[in-house]
């Protein structure tokens, strides 16, 4: 019964897709012909709708346009009588709220509605006439079908309540006997209870867990429980003395992590097998890989020069790098059973001021051996001139020339040896607050004057900055780092014509008090890390103090100095101050007690 209820709703479903379809194509068919004939004509009432109908295997079909009023009009209808009202008001509810076409099933017959034309509002209406089975439409069938349902539901549910009754019966038996086996269980292993429990306990962490001491008996469970207690307590002595132990390593592990990272070297710990173990930030710091840390990594891979220099002797000197920046490090290697510690500090700033020192003195013996003799030899050439000059007819020209090149010449180590004084006995700043704006204006504005023929770009942003510095020291170092611009423009425009440009910027931010003066000059040589040491430069004049002075100048007001290039070409040098900071630290400075005479002389 059920499969043939499935059948015969397939077949009225089918019916019903097959009339609605044939009434969409017969609409489009009719709106077609309508388009070429007129609807009362002959030509389409005799011939084109019959044939519409007569191939369709419809039994009735009409034309019929709803008028103002809501009546329906027949236009045109093919069946055995004419009916006043061939469209349902259901049909016609469901067409106006936007269904294409409705479909109404009856016992004998299919009904089908489609919209023709929205104005004025058609209708096509068609009726196939078809026995439609009753199990599709709902008979008597179809309610043995749900009694038997019914039935079949009943019956499992009073299953169901069978199966659940002896479920719970069964249940009740079991546990009932289950409580009288553990009752009677209890009382035989009560104390091996005791001591499962003592053990969860003593697994879980609590070494402080003892058996009862009315559990013990004479027998060997007595005995057990005994020597259990006594266990415990070694292992919770023993216990309390390893993490005391653990403690006191954790701590002095802190302690050994807290003085690597406080440490100004670099502390690797190297394996047998060449890879870093351990490594401190400043060893990260100063080996600076592709990767995120050099811990795992191969030590030959991160550092080849150390490692190279490890496997062969335990102390020197190693320089990192190759590029513009190289670092010379101080290399301590402290072999072990396994493996070894690397230790290595960055000795290059050191170095640098050793060097800087050195020249110093240098500087100061120079300016005191060559000073002397330059005033003699400038007075006797100039006598010479002056005495001989008109006395000598033959090649009076020559020796003009000689003698004024003797006083050029004089006057050109003069200044030299001037800058050697200066550098030698550069005197300590006085620091006052001082408007940053007006010193680096002012020496822009001195070189604006003097070098017509190079443009200067002086832009400032912010606020006007102030900063405890010494006027003309600061104002001296900003000089230099424009005469070095401008000697390095020229220098440029040996090789050929150029439109030199100068930008100075100067910047206050948050912090940061920032000093920018780019160039478009001959730019920076490959060693740039030594260009501010002493009597190092990269042109054909000079004597290589102008950097080295402005080094010191800036050191001595707390603040940083950097070189970096311009592109596409020149120099660019770049002043940083934290005015807080500068503040602070002239305010130790007056704050200290005055020195001896004994360290101020040595100083």
């Amino acid at each position: 019964m059920e499969n043939a209820g499935e059948l015969a709703k397939g077949y009225y479903d089918e019916k019903v897709r097959d009339v609605g379809d044939e009434t969409v194509t017969m609409a489009g068919d009719i709106r077609y012909i309508l388009s070429q004939v007129k609807i009362n004509s002959s030509e389409f009432l005799e011939i084109a709708y019959p044939r519409q109908v007569l191939n369709r295997q419809l039994s009735e079909s009409a034309i019929v346009t709803i008028g103002p009023s809501g009546q329906q009009n027949t236009e045109a209808w093919l069946a055995e009588k004419l009916r006043g009202d061939w469209i349902s008001d259901e049909a016609l509810g469901k067409l106006e709220s936007g269904e294409n076409f409705v479909v109404t099933v009856t016992p004998n017959n299919i009904d089908a509605v489609v919209v023709l034309y929205d104005k004025p509002r058609t209708y096509l209406y068609v009726r196939r006439a078809e026995t439609v089975p009753s199990f599709a439409l709902g008979s008597r069938a179809q309610s043995v079908l749900e009694d038997y349902d019914k039935m079949v539901a009943r019956s499992r549910a009073l299953q169901i309540q069978f199966n659940l009754a002896l479920y719970f019966v069964s249940l009740m038996i079991i546990g009932i006997t289950l409580w009288v086996a553990l009752r009677v269980a209890d009382r035989l292993v009560r104390p091996v209870n005791s001591l499962v429990n003592a053990a969860q306990m003593i697994a879980d962490g609590d070494l402080s867990a003892r058996v009862s001491s009315d559990q013990y008996r004479d027998d060997e469970v007595g005995f057990l429980s005994q020597s259990f207690n006594r266990m415990t307590e070694r292992l919770q002595e023993q216990t309390g003395a390893l993490l005391a132990t653990n403690h006191q390593l954790d701590e002095r592990r802190l302690f050994i992590e807290a003085v690597l990272e406080s440490v100004s070297a670099g502390v690797v710990s190297v394996d047998g097998n060449n890879v870093v173990q351990l490594a401190n930030s400043t060893a990260e710091k100063l080996l600076k890989t592709k990767f995120d840390t050099i811990v795992g990594q191969k030590f030959a891979l991160v550092a080849p020069a150390l490692a190279a220099f490890a496997s062969e002797s335990p102390r020197g000197v190693v320089q990192l790098g190759d590029g513009p920046e190289p670092r010379t490090v101080a290399v301590t290697v402290s072999p072990r059973a396994q493996d070894s510690v690397i230790t290595f500090e960055d000795i290059s700033q050191q170095l640098a001021d050793q060097r800087s020192a050195a020249w110093s003195d240098v500087a100061r013996r120079i300016a005191h051996e060559i000073k002397n003799p330059l005033t003699p030899i400038q007075l006797a050439a100039e006598r010479l001139q002056r005495r001989f000059g008109n006395h000598i007819p033959k090649d009076q020209a020559i020796f003009e020339q000689l003698t004024s090149t003797i006083v050029r010449q004089v006057g050109d180590l003069r200044n030299i040896v001037d800058e050697f004084s200066s550098f030698a006995r550069m005197p300590k700043p006085l620091f006052r607050d001082e408007n940053v704006h007006d010193i680096v204006g002012h020496a822009v504005f001195l070189f604006e004057v003097a070098h017509p023929d190079i443009t200067f770009n002086y832009n400032h942003s912010g606020a006007v900055p102030t900063l405890i510095s010494d006027r003309r020291q600061l104002g001296q170092a900003i000089t230099n780092i424009l005469k070095n611009a401008v000697e390095s423009i020229e220098e440029k425009r040996k090789l050929g014509p150029i439109d030199g440009t100068i930008s100075i910027d100067l910047l206050m931010g948050e912090e940061a008090l920032m000093i920018r003066i780019a160039d478009n000059g001959i730019g920076l040589p490959s060693d740039r890390q030594r260009i501010m040491e002493p009597y190092i430069t990269n042109r054909s004049s000079g004597s290589g103090l102008g950097l080295a002075i402005v080094k010191k100048i800036i050191e001595e007001h707390f603040g940083e100095i950097s070189l970096s290039d311009n592109y596409p070409a020149g120099a660019v040098v770049t002043l940083k101050f934290n005015p807080q900071f500068v503040a602070s630290k002239v305010g130790k400075l007056h704050s200290s007690p005055p020195l001896s005479n004994a360290d101020e002389v040595i100083g």
